[in-house]
């Protein structure tokens, strides 16, 4: 690819609630290729291809990163293809023992906090990290989707991921009901090494109340899910 035209997408591998990804650069099933994550709304994802890039040089586990920009459209992110189940695939396949799945969850966030910080605003944050958003590869686990990040206050990155494993457990995100009790594990195995404090839970209730892709159901259970959380948590952080 060069300046000047726009990477195009081939077979479509995944979508999320925002953003789709497809094959590029040839067959699909070449796990040695690339794929391209192309947001619907026209995100720009130049910045999250550079905090990406920046991880990576510090040795903190997400893929490959080529960002690519032309003189008329948003930057695309393309990056590395990954080969593996999602934590949550795993999980829902009986693969993953849930309590370490959200011990991961916690060295993840204790892991990404460590790295350097880009500037003086604070600690590079995920503030979307659960089991959807970590892929288990032959390599270990990677961190995906970084849309999100921001540089700020570690204790809001594990309050966000708490408060959104919380919401599964106590509202309708899509997971199988009998599936809901594992999840529970996972949101105790984070706590138990993740803590978190009233204040930080409270700001991230405000940004996922704030969040335009949250449906009316979910809003409505939050005051129930930051409930379960403070239930649940560790030691105060």
């Amino acid at each position: 690819m060069g300046t000047g035209e726009r990477a195009e997408p081939g077979r479509l591998l995944g979508a999320g609630r925002d953003a789709d990804v497809y094959a590029l650069g040839g067959d699909a099933d070449d796990d040695g290729g690339w794929v391209l994550r192309r947001y619907r709304g026209g995100l720009d994802a130049s910045g999250e291809a550079e905090v990406m890039a920046y991880l990576r040089r510090h040795g903190y586990p997400v893929p490959e990163v080529r960002p690519w920009r032309d003189d008329d459209a948003v930057a695309d992110l393309v990056m590395r293809r990954l080969t593996g189940p999602t934590l949550a695939a795993s999980l829902l396949a009986g693969e993953t023992e849930p309590r370490e799945a959200g011990v991961l969850l916690a060295r993840l966030l204790r892991r990404l906090h460590a790295v350097p910080p880009r500037s003086g605003a604070g600690r590079i944050l995920h503030l979307d990290l659960h089991p959807e958003n970590v892929m288990l590869t032959r390599d270990g686990p990677m961190v995906i989707d970084w849309s999100n990040t921001e540089e700020g206050d570690p204790g809001l990155d594990r309050a966000m991921s708490a408060l959104i494993l919380a919401q599964v457990v106590v509202g309708d995100f899509g997971v199988p009901r009998e599936a809901v009790p594992a999840v529970r594990a996972v949101l105790k195995g984070l706590l138990a090494h993740a803590p978190v404090s009233r204040e930080t839970l409270a700001g991230a209730l405000a940004r996922r109340r704030a969040n335009p892709t949250m449906t009316a159901v979910e809003l409505a259970r939050l005051d129930d899910a930051v409930a379960l959380v403070w239930e649940t948590r560790g030691p105060a952080g």
